[in-house]
Order: C-alpha cells, then sequence, then structure tokens
C-alpha cells in the first residue's frame, strides 16, 4: 500500500448538538483516487471538508481527534499554504466572473506569483493537463461563464493545478453534469492520479467503481467500512455495506 497522505484519527465532529462524524479512522494513499459513498447526510462532505479546514467556517462546530496532512497535524500548518497544497472543487462548476486567463492566474497572483510568461506557461500546462488548452488558447480573454458546465468544472480544476497542490478534493463534481461530460471528468481524474492524490465524494457508486483505487462507505456519520474498491464492491465485509451496494437501501 502507498504511503497515507491524509489521516484521521478517531475523528469526532460536532455542529451544535448534532454528531457528524464519530470517531472515524481514515487514511487517503499517495497518488490514487479514494471515493466516499453513502447515503445523503452520511457525513462525506463533512469529512472531505476537514482535509482543508472548511469546516471552520461553520458556526458551532467542535471538531476533536486528530487530522494529518503528511503526517503533520494539520492545526500546525498554516490555512493558506494547507489550501494550496489541498485544493477543492465544488459541486458546481464555480468560475469567477472573469475572462478564462483571469480565472487562470488568480491563484498564482495570490500566492505572489506574478511574470506574464512564466504565467502563460503555467496556464497552458495546467489547460493542457484537464485538455482544455486546444479549445481555449485562443479565447482565453474570453468570459469563462461562457463555458458549457463540463467545461467550467474542467476549467476549476486546471485553475487548482497553477499552484501546484499534491491533493485535490472533489465534491460530488459530475453532478451538475450530463452523462458524456461526467465520462470525459471521470477519465481526466484517472489521467491526473499520475501526479496526483484525489479524494472524491460521490453519490453516483458506479462512478466510484470506475474510477476509484480505494472506497470508503459511510452511514449516519460512521465510516463503516474502507479498502479495496475491488473488494468493498464485491466482498464488502459489513453487512449495511452490502445493503447499500445492493441497493436494499439509500
Amino acid at each position: 500500500m502507498n504511503k497515507a497522505v491524509l489521516t484521521t484519527n478517531k475523528l469526532d465532529l460536532h455542529y451544535g448538538d448534532f454528531y457528524a462524524l464519530k470517531k472515524v479512522d481514515f487514511n487517503v494513499y499517495k497518488r490514487s483516487v479514494t471515493a466516499l459513498i453513502g447515503p445523503s447526510g452520511c457525513g462525506k462532505s463533512t469529512l472531505l471538508r476537514c482535509f482543508n479546514r472548511m469546516n471552520d467556517l461553520a458556526e458551532d462546530v467542535r471538531i476533536t481527534g486528530d487530522i494529518f496532512v503528511n503526517d503533520q497535524p494539520i492545526m500546525e500548518i498554516d490555512i493558506i499554504e494547507l489550501r494550496k497544497k489541498v485544493g477543492m472543487v465544488f459541486q458546481r462548476p464555480n468560475p469567477f466572473h472573469f475572462s478564462v486567463y483571469e480565472n487562470m492566474v488568480y491563484g498564482l497572483e495570490i500566492h505572489g506569483i506574478r511574470g506574464r510568461k512564466k504565467n502563460l506557461e503555467t496556464v497552458e500546462r495546467c489547460l493542457t493537463s484537464v485538455g482544455l488548452w486546444d479549445e481555449l488558447k485562443d479565447k482565453l480573454s474570453s468570459p469563462a461563464l461562457d463555458l458549457s458546465e463540463e467545461m467550467k468544472q474542467r476549467l476549476c480544476i486546471a485553475r487548482l493545478l497553477t499552484v501546484e497542490p499534491e491533493i485535490i478534493l472533489l465534491d460530488e463534481p459530475c453532478s451538475a453534469l450530463d452523462p458524456i461530460a461526467t465520462m470525459r471528468v471521470e477519465e481526466l481524474m484517472v489521467e491526473l492520479k499520475k501526479d496526483y492524490t484525489i479524494l472524491i465524494v460521490t453519490h453516483n457508486m458506479q462512478q466510484a467503481a470506475r474510477v476509484s483505487d480505494y472506497t470508503g462507505f459511510m452511514l449516519l456519520g460512521e465510516l463503516v467500512e474502507f479498502g479495496k474498491t475491488s473488494e468493498i464492491f464485491t466482498s464488502p465485509k459489513d453487512e449495511r455495506t452490502d445493503g447499500y451496494i445492493t441497493g436494499r437501501f439509500g
């Protein structure tokens, strides 16, 4: 098994009186795709957001237990540095109200990286890595909001890559996309894991089976079962996992 780059140990999270995550022990392994599956409200996105401290923004959150990024306690990492290292793409594509080029260099400028020639090289490299360079190289000054939903989502992933994250968090990245666009984003995930570690939350079990190396099944805030995707889908050890995968509930 690869080295774990994200780890939790007995992670508990409360929103006020609501017990959202219960004693979660979890690993995400380097340069692999890990999927979190489970019914709505089971804690998948809450767990995902722990890894770049997005939950810190919510009111009345209490977190206990340990979270590590590359063996370093997450609270010891500067928040700006953490979100550079652990990038996130959301459920709905969210390009800024700027041109394609301005979207792409936004993160670079936030981190003090300037210089048109170098930035253009970065833009080309990152758009190429998501399969958009040929389509957009003559449209860099066009509004990003004019792109199709699928291209917007790929642009958001490319925008993330400009700051060279190690880990990419994807929260239901295909839920707003049609089947063909979903297939393209899935192919992109498989390609990106050569260089990045990916953790995806998905409601689509077929998607988890297609793209992930490891799968965690969550239910009512618990990580019920975690293992290689092939084993989780063919011979789950917990009857609750089997019930969800075979459609008996969820």
